[in-house]
């Protein structure tokens, strides 16, 4: 059979811790039998020739042989594990960027389903879905004992049926229920925009759509700025986005890059390893770069956001991402399924791994969480008064007319950036970091 092989560093994460006992004379006697793999195996097949013919119901065989082989799989590492064909077909969709659900990213930790992060603008995003969430229950259930696979399952439904979550969040004291209407999830990779002077581009996902998005977005705002001339710089925002394909982590990485390596891969081999390096071609122009990340960017978000760190291409602000350093190579099997099995692991330009460690930002930001609850403050008092408030105050004569208009556009410039920190504190930080360079001028 041809193997087809991708390195997929997204996807749903799973994690399953099993004890299984196995007590009476079967086990007793292979205690004392010298251990081998052929042995072992037989041991299996005895196993499931028991359970076939003795277990109190009927059961399926197909579904026992899937379980053995998840089994085996999961035990390896939270990412490697089995995708029945459903699923392996669920998987080639959404790397082309549409799929039905929630709109969320999950791992397991503590026997629970704990949310990565959620995609934007989509129905989890919108019901207020936080990562590092913990999903407890589901539709009143408990999903504590259930493998990842099977608490994924619970969440599936038909488009526009209803589900009810309930949540554990870090700083809430009680659990709570977030009810969510299931829908198509569609997502764009690459959103991008102009805020006054800088680039905003947002990136949600490492899909086949990611580098075209993102480079068609880059070419667009620049032509609304007017030019290259008119940009102080770009924010990349991977926050929340939990990677995807490793093909498109590195272009995205090298559409920022002149040259230099970006990643290396080293597996069970040495000779497995390979490195991969920027070409020529810098979309943004050398223009300042800030890299936007916290706890739901994971793996390839990781992969640019170390290369650009390492290169000191960009300022990296926010907080540390996930810690997933590994690759997973997705290989098809017979019947239409197929493995996902970790294969090697990643490496930044400075050959650090940043398993369990995840990437360190340059400056910490944390994202403030707003209390629904808490009344607005007035952000301005109506009885403040300046000088030009004065009756009979005198008028400034050192500046044009012309001069005094452009003093007004940059104060309201800055006025809506004060806006945008109620809004995203994160991004007005980048966005602050990129002004504040722009104001010292190029480089001599």
């Amino acid at each position: 059979m041809k193997k087809f092989v991708m390195a997929a560093l997204g996807g749903t994460l799973a994690s399953v811790v099993a004890t299984t006992q196995f007590v009476g004379p079967l086990l007793a006697q292979e205690q004392n039998r010298p251990s081998s793999v052929y042995e072992q195996l037989d041991l299996f097949g005895d196993i499931f020739e028991r359970i076939r013919a003795q277990y109190v119901s009927e059961v399926d065989e197909a579904d026992l042989i899937e379980a053995a082989i998840n089994g085996m799989l999961t035990s390896l590492d939270p990412h490697s594990s089995y995708l029945p064909p459903d699923d392996a077909a669920d998987m080639r969709v959404q790397t082309r960027g549409e799929f039905g659900g929630l709109g969320i990213e999950v791992t397991q930790e503590d026997g629970f389903v704990k949310v990565v992060s959620p995609i934007d603008d989509t129905p989890a995003d919108a019901a207020g879905v936080e990562a590092g969430d913990f999903i407890t229950h589901v539709d009143g259930e408990s999903v504590l004992g259930l493998n990842l696979d099977e608490a994924v399952d619970k969440m599936r439904g038909p488009v526009g049926s209803e589900i009810v979550i309930t949540i554990v969040r870090e700083g809430e004291d009680e659990p709570f229920d977030i009810t969510i209407i299931r829908d198509t999830i569609k997502l764009t990779a690459v959103r991008s925009r102009l805020e006054a002077e800088t680039v905003i581009l947002r990136v949600t996902t490492f899909n086949d759509q990611t580098f075209p998005n993102l480079s068609a977005g880059i070419a667009k705002q620049i032509e609304e700025a007017g030019g290259i001339d008119n940009v102080n710089g770009f924010v990349l925002d991977l926050r929340n986005n939990p990677g995807g394909l490793l093909t498109q982590a590195i272009r995205v990485s090298d559409a920022f890059l002149n040259e230099g390596e970006i990643v290396s891969t080293r597996g069970r081999d040495p000779s497995d390893g390979e490195r991969f390096n920027a070409t020529l071609g810098d979309l943004a122009e050398g223009k300042p770069l800030v890299v936007l990340i916290n706890g739901g960017s994971a793996s390839a978000s990781e992969i640019v956001a170390g290369a650009l760190q390492d290169h000191r291409r960009a300022i990296v602000v926010g907080t540390k991402s996930f810690g997933k350093g590994s690759v997973q190579t997705v290989m098809p099997l017979r019947g239409n399924g197929a493995m996902r099995l970790t294969t090697a692991r990643y490496y930044t330009p400075s050959g650090r791994s940043i398993q369990a460690l995840g990437v360190s930002p340059d400056i910490v930001v944390e994202q403030p969480r707003r209390d629904p609850n808490a009344e607005e403050e007035e952000t301005t008092n109506r009885f403040s008064r300046s000088e030009a408030d004065l009756r009979g105050s005198l008028d400034n004569d050192s500046l044009t007319e012309d001069e005094i208009r452009q003093i007004e556009a940059d104060r309201a410039k800055a006025e809506e950036a004060a806006k945008l920190r109620e809004e995203d504190y994160q991004l007005a930080y980048a966005i602050d970091i990129l002004r504040g360079l722009s104001a010292l001028g190029p480089k001599q």
